[in-house]
C-alpha cells in the first residue's frame, strides 16, 4: 500500500492507493482519533499544514508499523524542506554575537534600557538562535532579556505575541515602557472569541494572552500567526509541562511551527521532573523527535540563566519548625493513613488517571496535618464520636504556631507572609490576625487596579504602604508569581507545602530577589509535623530542586539538609504537581501503616 502526501490550500492531503485495505482503515482511524481531519473521500483526508508538521513523525511511524510506503509530491517536499530550515541541529552550535553589535543594534531599534553584564551575556547568546530559553531567577530581568531579544531581531513589521499567566500581564506593560521609554502598551487579548478576533484585526505590535484563553481561540491565533510575521514568547513556560491541561499543551504545540522566532521564560523550567522540559523543547524546535532525544541534553546549548549567586544574593536562612499532633489527632491520623493506603492499594502504573486517584486520597492526609477542621464537613461522621470530635474541635497546631510567630514578628515591627495551599486556611488565618492588619490573596481574589482595596494589586499595595498591615496570607497557586515583596517583608512562614516545587521556589522568591538591601536576611520558616506526610513532601521537594540545580548548573538552587536549622516545638485544593516520583515515595510511606 502506498500513501501520497500533497499540499493544497494550506492543507496536507493524505491519499492512499488502496482505500479498502485494513492498514489504511487503521491508520485513518488512529489519525482521526488524534487530530482534527476532514475526509475528502474513502481514499483521502486532509489536515491543516501546521498540524501535519507537528504530527508527521507519528504518521511516519504508523506507516512503518502497518507497512505503508510514503511518497511526497515536489510541492510538499519544498515546504517540508523550508520547515526544517531552522533545524535544531543546524543552529545548536551558533556562537554568541559580539557585544558591541548587540548594544549598537538595540540603540538603533530604540531600546533605551541599559542591560546588566549578565543580561548582555544572556541576550548575546539568545539572539544567535531562532528559538531560545531564558531561565534566569526572578528579579534578574527575564522580561527585559526577552524584549531585548525581540528588538534586536525584529523588523519594523514584526509583531510580538506573549502567552503568560494573567498575573504576569502588568509586568510586561511596565517593562516595555522601561525598555523603550514610550506609552506603547501590550494589548490584552481578553473577552470572547469575537472580541479577540476584532482586536487581532487591528494587528497590534505587542499582544498578550493567558494560557487558558489561548486554548479557547487557537483557530484565531493560528490564522493570525500564519498571516503575520510574529515572534511568540511563553512566559512561565513550565505551565505547559505534561501535568497541565492537555488541551492547553496541544493548542500551544499546534502553533509551534508558525512564529518567526520563539522564546520561553521560566525561573523553574522543570519543577517536577525531567519530562517537564519535553513540551517546552517541542514548542521551540517541533521538528525534534522527543521519543529519541533527551530534553535535558537538548536544552543545554540554547538556554541562558542568571543565578542568585551572580546577583550577589545571600542564601535565605531556612528553618524547620517541628511540631507534633496531639495524641487524639495522632490516633485519627493513623486511621486516615491506613484508609489512604487501602484506597491506593494495587496502583502500579502512574498515569494521569492513577495520579489523580492518589491525589484525591493524599489530599486528606495533607489537609488533616495542616488543619484538622478542613476535613470536618466531609468525613467527621465516618468515625467514632470521640475521633470525630478531633475534627469538629478543629485545633490546628500548625495554624496556631504560624499565628503566634506572625504576632511575635509584628511586635518587633517586622512584616511576614504566611503560605498555605488551602483556601479555607488562607481566610481563617487572615481573620485570626485581622487585629494586626492581615489581608489575604487566593484564587478568588480578582486582579485589578491597585486603587481598589479588594483586588490582588490593591491588597499588595496596602501590604507595601500601610505600616499597620503586618501580615499577608496567600496560597502559592495564586500568589507565587508576579509579586515582589522583598522591600518590606523578609520572613515567610509555611503552614504547609504541596509537592509542586515551582510553587515552593517561586513563593520563596517573592521575598528573596534582586533589590534586597545589603545586610538584610531572608528567613524561611517551615512548620513541619513530625511523623506525617509533611516529611515526605519535604524530601520530595529537596530531590526535585536538587535535580533542577544539576540540570541548570545552579548550585544556589540546592536545598541541602545542612542548610536547615531545626526548631523543636513540644506543643502538642488539591495536590498540585503530583508525579511519578512523588507517587513512589508516597506508596513507600504508606506501606509502613501496619507498623504504626
Amino acid at each position: 500500500m502506498k500513501i501520497l502526501i500533497d499540499f493544497k490550500s494550506d492543507n496536507a492531503i493524505i491519499t492512499t492507493t488502496d482505500p479498502q485495505s485494513i492498514q489504511w482503515e487503521t491508520i485513518q482511524r488512529i489519525v482521526k482519533d488524534t487530530l482534527p481531519i476532514s475526509e475528502i473521500s474513502s481514499a483521502a483526508f486532509e489536515i491543516e499544514w501546521h498540524v501535519f508538521l507537528a504530527y508527521r513523525g507519528e504518521l511516519a511511524r504508523l506507516c512503518r508499523i502497518y507497512g505503508a510506503q510514503i511518497d511526497i509530491t515536489e510541492g510538499a517536499k519544498t515546504l517540508l524542506s523550508a520547515s526544517s530550515s531552522i533545524s535544531y541541529n543546524k543552529v545548536k552550535n551558533n556562537p554568541p554575537i559580539d557585544e558591541n553589535e548587540l548594544v549598537s543594534k538595540l540603540l538603533e531599534a530604540g531600546f533605551k534600557r541599559s542591560l546588566t553584564n549578565e543580561q548582555k551575556r544572556n541576550v548575546r547568546k539568545m539572539v544567535a538562535f531562532p528559538a531560545s530559553a531564558t531561565f534566569s531567577v526572578p528579579g534578574a530581568g527575564k522580561t527585559t532579556e526577552a524584549l531585548a531579544y525581540f528588538f534586536y531581531s525584529a523588523q519594523e513589521s514584526d509583531k510580538l505575541l506573549i502567552v503568560a499567566p494573567k498575573n504576569a500581564f502588568p509586568a510586561w506593560d511596565e517593562q516595555l515602557s522601561e525598555c523603550i521609554g514610550s506609552d506603547e502598551s501590550v494589548v490584552r487579548l481578553t473577552g470572547g472569541h469575537s472580541n479577540i478576533k476584532n482586536t487581532l484585526k487591528a494587528k497590534p505590535r505587542f499582544s498578550i494572552i493567558a494560557y487558558r484563553q489561548f486554548s479557547l481561540v487557537t483557530d484565531l491565533l493560528i490564522d493570525y500567526l500564519r498571516k503575520n510575521s510574529v515572534f511568540m514568547f511563553l512566559d512561565e513556560s513550565h505551565r505547559i509541562k505534561g501535568g497541565s491541561g492537555k488541551v492547553i499543551v496541544d493548542s500551544i504545540l499546534q502553533a509551534s511551527y508558525l512564529p518567526k522566532k520563539k522564546l520561553i521564560l521560566s525561573g523553574t523550567p522543570m519543577p517536577q521532573a525531567d519530562s517537564d522540559l519535553d513540551p517546552q523543547i517541542s514548542f521551540l524546535y517541533p521538528e525534534l523527535n522527543m521519543r529519541n532525544n533527551s530534553s535535558i541534553n537538548l536544552i543545554q546549548p540554547i538556554y541562558v540563566r542568571t543565578t542568585k549567586d551572580e546577583l550577589g544574593l545571600e542564601p535565605p536562612k531556612r528553618k524547620i519548625v517541628s511540631v507534633s499532633l496531639t495524641a487524639e489527632q495522632q490516633a485519627f491520623y493513623l486511621l486516615l493513613k491506613s484508609e489512604t493506603a487501602r484506597q491506593v492499594q494495587g496502583i502500579t502504573r502512574f498515569n494521569r488517571t492513577n495520579l489523580r486517584r492518589m491525589g484525591r486520597s493524599i489530599i486528606k492526609l495533607m489537609q488533616f496535618v495542616s488543619n484538622p477542621a478542613l476535613l470536618a464537613q466531609d468525613i467527621a461522621g465516618a468515625f467514632s464520636e470521640e475521633l470525630s470530635r478531633v475534627l469538629v474541635e478543629g485545633k490546628s497546631i500548625k495554624v496556631d504556631k504560624a499565628c503566634e510567630r506572625a504576632r511575635q514578628l509584628a511586635k518587633q515591627g517586622e512584616k511576614s507572609i504566611i503560605w498555605t495551599s488551602f483556601v479555607d486556611n488562607v481566610e481563617l488565618i487572615a481573620n485570626r490576625l485581622e487585629d494586626i492588619g492581615a489581608d489575604y490573596i487566593h484564587g478568588g481574589v480578582d486582579a485589578g487596579d491597585d486603587r481598589e482595596t479588594d483586588t490582588r494589586e490593591g491588597k499588595i499595595k496596602r501590604f507595601h504602604d500601610d505600616k499597620n498591615a503586618m501580615v499577608l496570607v496567600a496560597n502559592p497557586a495564586a500568589a507565587s508569581e508576579g509579586i515582589s515583596l522583598h522591600q518590606v517583608c523578609h520572613t515567610a512562614i509555611y503552614v504547609d507545602r504541596s509537592f509542586n516545587a515551582a510553587h515552593y521556589l517561586q513563593s520563596e522568591d517573592r521575598i528573596h530577589r534582586l533589590g534586597l538591601d545589603p545586610g538584610i536576611s531572608t528567613n524561611i520558616e517551615i512548620i513541619e509535623c513530625r511523623d506525617t506526610i509533611d516529611e515526605v513532601v519535604n524530601e520530595r521537594l529537596k530531590n526535585k530542586v536538587a535535580r533542577m540545580a544539576e540540570v541548570l548548573n545552579d548550585k544556589s538552587l540546592n536545598i541541602n539538609e545542612d542548610d536547615y536549622a531545626y526548631e523543636e516545638e513540644n506543643d502538642v485544593l488539591s495536590i498540585v504537581g503530583l508525579e511519578e516520583g512523588d507517587a513512589v515515595a508516597i506508596l513507600d510511606y504508606l506501606r509502613g501503616c501496619d507498623d504504626d
